[in-house]
């Protein structure tokens, strides 16, 4: 991993012990870390120091035994900046300093220099940690999988600086294995056990001026790609929401440097919340003067080429689709050159453009336990094209991906092993028979009119009544008797029995085709167009009506069904509602819809469609998607929430859109007064706003939060669910600046 830059490198030769030759002989800028040339020998140790002025202080970078001569080399392993001067000091092996003054010489340091360093004051027992790190196998061995905003299972070594506000701080690198918290390694590592973790709380964040220790963590971003085509980053990071000054920052980045130097200028400071953003911005002239590398969110996820949105192993044919096939199977493995708009059960997914945890693609794929990654350029990879309509094995890690060849007694062994057993019947309750509105329809009530419209309804009783679509809900009993009206039930038992029907994809798709065109243009008995008609007429004679589908297999807990299903406005000129209510009728006989009952042994007979109606959200500010809990890190309340402008979904975002993404964490509570306090951490900024300000302001932000907080509450307790539990709300902000949240669900993980 390297990264290059053009700079200007001055060297100073001193005289003072030094031994050296003409330093343009000596000097090589390597990959821009600097490679600095001195005569040794045995009898002696050296010690590099870099400064950025004659002037100023200078640094001991790095420090190495003397050889057998007659030439060496050090390195700086910080990619230089701007111009450094670097001086090489010999000093005699019997009459050592101790540079870092921990009490042992920088010979013994040197002599032990797999777990001391010399140029680091602490001593950490191997069991705990380390006080320096020579190689990537011993950052595995000491780093645990973690997801933070932006990269999911990443792996993770936490540091400890503790002295920080002495001339002498000592850098503790965490096993962090056995110490998932700093404080669990302040107590139990370093004999701390009396301090309360208040008083470490004090001393260790959010105060610059108190501070006595630094806690963050190195994050292995190993599917970066820099610009200038470097691959792999580490980034140093911090409790996103600790306004770490620079000062304690250029000391962390300097200290990691020389203390991890496999890294070799690969590390980057990385604020990751909007404190550190600002904080960074009041000091920005320190940090661009200094030598500290540092990257924002939206280069670093904006650069990766591989991320792993749900991990598993899979089997079946390696296809390429253009997000428009609508005859894929359970037993393809698809690469997407974009983000298909509606998608059937596949064995496994890659996509050729990125992907958020929210999209329709990755909700899907979590509901059915299919690998899915996004890989740049997956398509055009000479070992995948090799494999494109052969049988394979596909398997996703955090770490990458695994295709090989694979024999069709694998695929349908494979299928045959995930799918139910037995068949399935859905909850049905046909005996509600009037259509009701959105607020009398209680949670109970989800067998007879859709989980979707029930939860809206409860939507309504826990949020202002401007907050959610006011309108009104069709029941099963409509469709069923529509059904029942047209024999369509007795048509569906012969469409099944066309020879070829169960093994042709095309063949399905076709016939299912056909039945949807018939629900379409069949007769509405006269009850029912009635009673639509006077639903049609409850509202203004020029409202745009939204018809949104709600069954009976989708938007339960384990089950969310997302993109089965098709809404439809209903303009004023188009004349009956009930043409409208055929459409969405229609939907249940998606190819798509068909083929995910059919891999659950759904019984497709007992199957229902519901269909909520209310007033179209028009000219909308922005659309969203979000999640009640923290699925990045469950230990600390928080929301997740991706955000476009206008009316370009999240769900199925086009080639070129990127949604906003973030993370808003809840601070400090305090119930009894009604005080919350949150903090953002942005993954990335939306594409569509060309000024690069978040889309939602800080307080919509925080009020969508308040409003997630309730629906948390409020939901985990219909559901009678744990702590894990979470809802997927979608959102709006109407044209005139209100929050709308129209729909909740039970989130998948």
């Amino acid at each position: 991993m390297s990264h290059s830059l053009s700079i200007a490198v001055s060297l100073l030769l001193l005289v003072t012990g030094v031994q050296a030759v003409h330093p343009g002989a000596t000097a090589t800028q390597e990959l821009s870390k600097q490679a600095i040339g001195y005569k040794t020998s045995p009898d002696n140790y050296h010690i590099l120091y870099r400064s950025t002025s004659l002037e100023g202080a200078w640094r001991p970078i790095r420090m190495k035994l003397g050889g057998d001569g007659p030439e060496d080399v050090m390195r700086d392993t910080v990619p230089i900046k701007h111009r450094a001067f670097y001086r090489v000091l010999s000093l005699p092996l019997d009459e050592p300093r101790d540079t870092d003054a921990d009490g042992l010489t920088d010979v013994e340091e040197l002599e032990l220099s797999k777990t001391q360093h010399p140029l680091n004051a602490a001593i950490v027992a191997e069991s705990h940690g380390a006080a320096i790190i020579t190689s990537r196998e011993q950052y595995e061995r000491l780093a645990r999988r973690d997801s933070v905003p932006g990269a999911s299972n990443i792996r993770e070594m936490k540091f400890l600086i503790t002295d920080i506000d002495t001339n002498s701080p000592k850098l503790h690198l965490i096993d962090t294995t056995r110490h998932q918290f700093h404080v669990y390694f302040y107590w139990f590592a370093l004999g701390n056990r009396h301090v309360s973790i208040s008083t470490f709380n004090s001393q260790t964040y959010f105060t610059n001026t108190n501070r006595k220790n630094l806690a963050g963590s190195i994050l292995a971003h190993d599917n970066f790609t820099g610009t200038d085509g470097q691959v792999g980053l580490y980034t140093m990071e911090f409790w996103p929401t600790d306004p770490v000054a620079f000062r304690f920052v250029e000391t962390a980045y300097e200290m990691l440097s020389a203390s991890l130097p496999f890294i070799d200028g690969t590390l980057a400071y990385h604020p990751a919340g909007e404190t550190q953003r600002t904080v960074y911005a009041d000091e920005v002239d320190r940090f661009e003067s200094s030598m500290i590398r540092t990257i924002s969110t939206e280069e670093l996820f904006g650069s990766k080429t591989f991320e792993a949105l749900n991990p598993g192993v899979s089997f079946g044919r390696l296809i390429v689709a253009d997000g428009v096939n609508n005859s894929l199977t359970a037993r393809d493995i698809v690469i997407f050159r974009n983000l298909p708009n509606d998608l059937t059960h596949v064995a496994g997914i890659l996509t050729e453009v990125p992907q958020t945890p929210l999209s329709h693609v990755n909700l899907k794929a979590k509901q059915n336990d299919t690998p899915n990654a996004y890989l740049k350029d997956a398509s055009r990879l000479p070992e995948i094209q090799e494999l494109l309509g052969k049988y394979i094995l596909f398997e996703i890690t955090s770490d990458g991906y695994t295709l090989r060849e694979a024999t069709a007694e694998q695929v349908e062994q494979f299928i045959e092993s995930i799918r139910p057993k037995e068949s399935q019947i859905p909850e049905l309750d046909l005996s509600a028979e009037a259509i009701k509105p959105l607020g009398e329809i209680d949670f109970s009530q989800s067998p007879q009119f859709g989980a979707k419209a029930a939860n809206l309804s409860e939507l309504r009783r826990i949020l202002p009544a401007d907050m959610t679509p006011e309108g009104q809900a069709i029941p099963f009993s409509f469709y069923h008797r529509f059904m029942l009206a047209n024999s369509f039930y007795d048509i569906l038992v012969r469409m099944l029995a066309i020879q070829g029907f169960a093994q042709d994809a095309d063949l399905r798709e076709a016939e299912l085709a056909k039945f949807r065109k018939r629900l379409r243009q069949a007769p509405m008995p006269n009850d029912l167009s009635a009673e639509i008609a006077l639903l049609h007429s409850s509202f203004p004679t020029d409202t745009a009506l939204r018809c949104r589908s709600s069954t009976n297999n989708e938007d339960l807990p384990g089950f969310n069904g997302a993109g089965l299903y098709d809404s439809y406005t209903h303009y004023p000129h188009e004349g009956s509602l009930e043409e409208s209510i055929k459409q969405v009728w229609a939907s249940m006989w998606n190819y798509r819809a068909f083929e995910e009952r059919d891999f659950y042994r759904i019984s497709h007979f007992h199957a229902a469609m519901g269909v909520i109606v209310h007033p179209n959200y028009q000219d909308e500010i922005c659309n969203g998607v979000a999640v009640t809990r923290n699925i990045i890190d469950p230990n600390w309340i928080g929301y997740y929430v991706n955000v476009q402008v206008g009316e370009d979904l999240v769900t199925n975002p086009t080639e070129d859109a990127i949604p906003e993404e973030f993370l808003v964490s809840l601070l400090l509570a305090d119930p009894e007064i009604g005080n919350y306090e949150y903090e953002v951490q942005y993954v990335r900024k939306s594409n569509r706003r060309v000024d690069g300000q978040p889309i939602l302001a800080q307080d919509q932000v925080f009020d969508l939060a308040g409003r997630m907080r309730l629906i948390q509450t409020h939901f985990k307790r219909l559901y009678n669910e744990d702590n894990d539990f979470g809802m997927e709300i979608e959102f709006k902000i109407d044209q005139s600046g209100q929050l709308v949240i129209k729909q909740a669900r039970p989130w998948i993980d």
